[in-house]
């Protein structure tokens, strides 16, 4: 290579851009670890306080203590008070680190990357061979971040903003409607609605047999056993008829034959009947998701979503992924006989569609 021709500006400014990726993928183990051995939590509880007193919190050696406190306020994931070497969450940190309940609790993603780290050879060898990998092949580590990371926002939305943006939904669910939740993973979903809408019937679907028996055990937890009920099926045979509602969060990009799914969900729905679908946020073209968001939606499709969809998918299915824009999604929806899709509304994460035959 002509080194004469690079410019040393530019150079230097990518390396700094590598520092930083760098940094930033030894950290999420840190993240990871904090949240489990509970340092965020020991944190939030006591305020202002130094690497001694969280270890006392928690139990962790004071050194091994100290040198975590020290990554987190390098990241800026911590405040750090050098008079007295001492460490605190402000009330943004705590809320984004500490607090299971927050719209925005980050941990759980952490652990979806971690995910895909524990994965790697096996991800190497599905991307060499063309074959793909199932999402029921993963690290648990995946099932589990998934629901964590996802499930604060479907608590801070779905019931409040977006099954209430669908053209008489709510009026149906409160009189008693049945409801199937397709791709429901571990059943954060489905839990929340049958909380909401003591009088409708629920019905979570998933193809992952493990997360199923998690969804169950969920249920039960959460004393709304006796209105939901969990089954291994696929998005394109699970059973029942005549459902008032049909949703999808977050699954529809990773299925290896929407179109298909598509045209079981159209005559699985009752006369009426909505598709809530709910789908990561994306531009019209490849140029619009270059940012931030983009980054982290293509790169867990490349690891994850299309590895789904190639693996489980025939010769002449569309693999959407995650960043699949508005016309990608309409035209599988079309396919399989869902022709009506209308935008009804979106977060800085999500599109929520209002679908219909």
């Amino acid at each position: 290579m002509d080194t004469t021709t690079l410019n040393p500006d530019k150079v230097d400014a990518f390396v700094g851009q590598f520092v930083t990726d760098f940094g930033a993928a030894l950290f999420a183990p840190l993240v990871v670890l904090g949240d489990r051995l509970g340092l965020y939590k020991a944190l939030a509880a006591g305020g202002r306080q130094t690497a001694a007193d969280i270890s006392t919190r928690t139990g962790i050696r004071e050194r091994s203590v100290a040198e975590w406190l020290r990554a987190n306020a390098a990241a800026g994931y911590v405040t750090y008070d050098a008079p007295t070497d001492s460490y605190a969450l402000s009330p943004e940190q705590e809320f984004t680190l500490a607090d299971e309940s927050s719209p925005a609790f980050l941990p759980g993603a952490f652990q979806i990357a971690l995910s895909v780290g524990r994965d790697i050879d096996r991800i190497t060898d599905a991307l060499r061979s063309g074959r793909g990998y199932g999402w029921d092949e993963h690290d648990a580590l995946l099932f589990e971040g998934t629901e964590r990371f996802f499930r604060p926002g479907y608590a801070a939305n779905l019931v409040d903003s977006w099954l209430p943006s669908l053209d008489g939904v709510v009026d149906k669910l409160v009189a008693g409607a049945r409801v199937a939740d397709v791709g429901c993973g571990h059943g954060a979903s489905t839990i929340l609605m049958a909380q909401a809408y003591p009088a409708s019937r629920f019905v979570g679907f998933d193809f992952h047999a493990a997360s199923i028996d998690a969804a169950r055990k969920r249920a039960a937890e959460a004393g709304v056993a006796d209105r939901v009920t969990f089954q291994v099926a696929g998005a394109d045979d699970f059973p029942g008829k005549d459902y008032d509602l049909v949703t999808l969060f977050d699954c529809f990009h990773d299925m290896g034959r929407p179109i298909d799914a598509a045209r079981h969900i159209a005559r699985a729905l009752s006369p009426g009947g909505t598709l809530l679908l709910v789908e990561p946020q994306a531009g019209h073209d490849v140029a619009d998701n270059l940012n931030p968001v983009g980054r982290v939606f293509y790169s867990a499709s490349t690891t994850i979503c299309t590895l789904n969809a190639i693996r489980y998918g025939a010769a002449d299915s569309p693999v959407l992924g995650a960043q699949a824009s508005d016309a990608d999604l309409e035209r599988a929806l079309a396919a399989g006989g869902l022709t009506s899709v209308r935008l009804a509304t979106s977060t800085p994460f999500n599109r929520v569609f209002e679908v219909r035959p």
